[in-house]
């Protein structure tokens, strides 16, 4: 039916959104993942998928699947808009959800199904083996897993074992904020899908009692082994930072600042600005600083010795600290979803600050 369609799929994230898109990657090879809580930032993933749907070239006939998320009217009518100006793709709209507080948009969208006796991975599993069928070597596993994640959402706890291998990927899920999702959006959706189908694999292996137990024993090295890939074997720490500054390295381009003639990286929300920054420092010599913006307007500056971090931290929030490691915050900063938004915060309050400072010393000038 849609299947040869592009899929854009935008879900919750908690265990149950993510599920879903762990389902439709069985069906869809063609697809790119989007995810959202609830609030501004469901209108922000919006306008990303219709951006992208307008800059990609290889199919004009698109579907986009929206699982897990109840819309408010305006945010329904806000997507039937967007469709209907996106008039050179044949686009099919879908959204499966199991919130009642969304009963009444749905009555309003033939687009818009809601059942809110299953979880919406149950639902995602019934629509896409209705419309499209799911191979026949792992249909019994991701029946098994739907079950499972079902049992935990809808909270059957009579069904013990499911409900109980349900909570242990719930934390998993909730647990696995490695990779920022503002900045390697498309990274953190892998890391999730990587983590529950590996979990799929011990779930269903016969020979292992106490599932839950197992399972909840084994998140520390189902997380290690997404990191490791081919490096050799060392702490999560340390393979972590290894990978993340390897994302932020083939990013740089879009992640560089210049602040008085001085080459930075900003991050958005990436924490552990110490270990993290000093290694992107470290393999990148031709960066002077990074700067690490929390959701909170919380700055974490670094340098490894080129210049004083405490000048600048001071020029632009009062702030201050110490020569390569110092600290400030934004006044009324609001928070945003995405790191463009974080980017433009940061780029006017150079622009106000590049002309009413002194210059930005060097450490050893």
């Amino acid at each position: 039916m849609f299947k040869n369609r592009r899929l854009y799929h935008l879900s919750h994230i908690d265990l149950d959104g993510y599920s879903c898109q762990l389902l439709s990657s069985y069906v869809f090879k063609d697809r790119k993942c989007y995810n959202s809580n609830y609030g501004k930032e469901i209108i922000l993933r919006i306008d990303e998928i219709f951006d992208d749907i307008k800059t990609q070239l290889t199919s004009k006939k698109i579907f986009i699947l929206i699982t897990d998320l109840n819309l408010s009217e305006d945010e329904a009518k806000y997507i039937e808009d967007k469709k209907a100006n996106c008039t050179k793709y044949d686009i099919h709209l879908q959204l499966l959800d199991h919130h009642v507080t969304g009963q009444d948009v749905s009555e309003k969208y033939k687009w818009y199904h809601l059942n809110d006796k299953k979880s919406a991975t149950l639902l995602t599993f019934e629509f896409l083996k209705r419309n499209f069928g799911f191979d026949e070597n792992i249909i019994n596993n991701i029946e098994y897993f739907t079950q499972v994640v079902n049992a935990l959402d809808i909270w059957l706890q009579d069904q013990v074992e499911n409900f109980e291998i349900g909570k242990v990927l719930m934390r998993l899920i909730s647990s696995a904020k490695e990779i920022n999702k503002a900045m390697f959006q498309d990274i953190d959706c892998e890391y999730k899908m990587s983590l529950l189908s590996k979990s799929i694999d011990i779930l269903i292996d016969q020979t292992v009692e106490n599932k839950h137990i197992y399972l909840d024993d084994q998140i520390h090295n189902l997380k290690k082994e997404f990191f490791r890939e081919n490096r050799e074997n060392n702490t999560i720490d340390n393979l972590l930072t290894d990978y993340v500054v390897q994302l932020l390295t083939n990013k740089q381009e879009t992640f560089t600042v210049i602040y008085k003639g001085h080459k930075g990286l900003l991050t958005y929300m990436l924490g552990n600005t110490s270990i993290i920054g000093n290694g992107f420092l470290l393999a990148n010599p031709d960066f002077d600083f990074v700067i690490d913006l929390s959701g909170k307007g919380n700055l974490s500056f670094r340098a490894s010795g080129k210049v004083d971090v405490s000048i600048m931290a001071k020029e632009l929030t009062g702030g201050g600290g110490h020569v390569n490691a110092s600290g400030g915050r934004l006044k009324n900063f609001r928070e945003t979803a995405n790191y463009d938004g974080a980017k433009s915060a940061i780029q006017s309050i150079f622009i106000e600050k590049e002309y009413t400072s002194n210059i930005l010393p060097w450490k050893n000038r």
